[in-house]
């Protein structure tokens, strides 16, 4: 860790102890572990949560629930977040940390392919997290739109993608192409506008007009 990171981390507020248990955990047991949001993303997502104060959020990518229980602890009283993921093989692990998390009437984790669901839901979103296949962010753009309030807000992971976006890009390399094509896409669309913040990974936010 850099000395500016650690000064950073050093002052935001501690780590709520099961997201601390979570984050170890799934870097012992779960391939992939980077992809956890971690302390200090996991801090901006509840304080954005707190901000907006939304009724109904949806997060597309649950992965092990860090991001969930993060914005989940911020959600005022009979709000809601609709959380999707796609690997039915970190179900059992996930949703043990839900429940331990006591949020379980505040997080509503599906496993499947939020392209499908998300088009039958009849709810209005006023925040969304997109942190789902990165070859696939203009389609859960796209699919999130329409069920977003007026003003709402849409937040999207990764979007520097480990520095990849400013390097000469491998045709094969179809999770970075799909970054640079949503970077551009929503930055180019007149029915949001856009800030990219360069936390961690880099955070897209994305206010709806």
């Amino acid at each position: 860790m850099n000395p500016i990171d650690k000064y950073i981390l050093d002052h935001t507020a501690a780590e709520d102890p099961l997201l601390k248990e979570l984050f170890r955990d799934t870097h012992v047991k779960i391939m992939l572990p980077h992809m956890l949001s971690g302390h200090l993303q996991g801090k901006i997502l509840g304080m954005i949560t707190s901000m907006i104060k939304p009724q109904n959020v949806i997060e597309i990518g649950t992965y092990t629930g860090y991001s969930a229980i993060s914005i989940a602890h911020c959600l005022h009283e009979n709000a809601k977040i609709i959380s999707i993921d796609i690997n039915d093989e970190l179900e059992s692990f996930t949703r043990g940390y839900i429940d331990k998390s006591g949020l379980n009437n505040k997080i509503d984790f599906l496993i499947g392919d939020a392209l499908k669901i998300i088009p039958k839901m009849n709810i209005e979103f006023e925040m969304a997290f997109i942190d789902g296949d990165k070859s696939q962010y203009i389609d859960y753009f796209e699919i999130i739109l329409p069920k977003m309030k007026k003003g709402g807000f849409i937040i999207a992971d990764n979007v520097l993608w480990y520095g990849k976006v400013i390097q000469p890009l491998d045709p094969s390399d179809k999770f970075t192409k799909g970054i640079l094509e949503f970077n551009q896409y929503v930055h180019a669309d007149p029915r949001v506008e856009n800030v990219i913040f360069p936390i961690r990974d880099g955070l897209m936010v994305l206010r709806v007009l």
